[in-house]
């Protein structure tokens, strides 16, 4: 009898992530029942979004993970038995198949996917929820024209670094805020962003005066706190402020801390506004067909973080919030 190794959510974190807060488990697979489908996890994707679904507050677009449950994550991996008419031995999927060797399935939800077309870590960067992510977030809720100034924060991560890509090729001037020299250089350098600001060095406010002197017409928000702060304070006139996400306050312990300059907003007829890509999964090959087409045409740049080892997925996962990953953070079951 084949085992399955997993990592089940042990209890809810307090502060930063703990290895601690899972159990690693090895459990017997049992027999498929009709109608389901059995998937060798090739590579399982490491988001922000995890640590969210591991408080015990329902006050989200998704409900908490059970403790005692397989931490939930998104994963791509091959069928390997199939008792579901729309799947067969070989296919290759991709949904919410947790942080696990084998997945059971009764296919509602999972994508196909042609490893053939690209590497498999790609379909869950930029051909997968980050891609989504970046491309509708963008454009259909920051909405920027060319000649505009976008501003992105966490730039150098899996969302950041391919929205300011993407405001590029629509002819927008593009900064983006990351942490280090290292990104920063990465920015600038390999994906063609305007300008860089570190801002575990620079005086941020500064900064934003200096690299947006006139104003920043779409920011692309994936941190909050005190970058989102600074940012409000140097809107453009008639601005987007684009809220995709919140990773300087996922470990808080204390309440999240809110924008104490939105009145910004108000002076300067701006417009705040979230974004989930499950509002937009109905257009999923209107984006990964444009964002396809730029990366074979050599537009668009990609970077995946690859860790080897399922045993190493807390610590994997931490690199998420003391920024030591660069780019699409995944982590090679197989």
């Amino acid at each position: 009898m084949t085992n399955n190794r997993q990592f089940l959510l042990a209890r809810r974190p307090v502060g930063a992530i703990q290895r601690s807060d899972f159990d690693f488990a090895t459990m017997p697979l049992r027999a498929l029942a009709e109608g389901e489908i059995l998937i060798r996890i090739s590579h399982v994707s490491l988001d922000p979004a995890m640590r969210g679904w591991m408080n015990a507050s329902t006050d989200s677009y998704m409900p908490p993970v059970a403790l005692g449950d397989v931490m939930r994550a998104i994963a791509v991996g091959r069928i390997v038995e199939s008792r579901n008419p729309g799947f067969v031995v070989g296919d290759h999927v991709t949904g919410l198949l947790g942080v696990q060797e084998y997945a059971i399935h009764n296919g509602v939800g999972l994508s196909k996917v042609d490893p053939s077309l690209a590497p498999l870590p790609l379909f869950l960067g930029a051909l997968g929820m980050p891609g989504l992510t970046a491309y509708f977030g963008l454009l259909d809720v920051g909405q920027p024209k060319e000649g505009d100034t976008v501003l992105v924060s966490g730039a150098a991560g899996a969302v950041g670094a391919l929205v300011g890509q993407i405001a590029k090729l629509k002819g927008a001037r593009v900064i983006g805020i990351a942490g280090g020299a290292d990104k920063v250089r990465y920015l600038v350098e390999e994906l063609g962003f305007d300008a860089a600001i570190d801002y575990k060095t620079e005086n941020l406010a500064a900064a934003l005066r200096q690299h947006a002197p006139k104003g920043v017409d779409v920011f692309f928000d994936n941190v909050g706190g005190e970058i989102l702060d600074a940012a409000l304070a140097n809107l453009a006139h008639g601005a987007r402020v684009v809220i995709c996400g919140a990773i300087s306050q996922y470990n808080n312990t204390d309440a999240v801390t809110g924008p104490s300059n939105y009145l910004q907003l108000l002076v300067k007829r701006a417009t705040m506004r979230g974004v989930m890509v499950s509002d937009y999964y109905h257009r999923a090959m209107e984006a990964i067909t444009t964002m396809g087409g730029w990366i074979q045409g050599g537009k668009l740049k990609t970077r995946e973080h690859v860790v080897q080892g399922l045993d190493s997925f807390p610590d994997t996962f931490a690199k998420l919030f003391n920024g030591a990953n660069q780019g699409k953070l995944v982590l090679q079951v197989v």
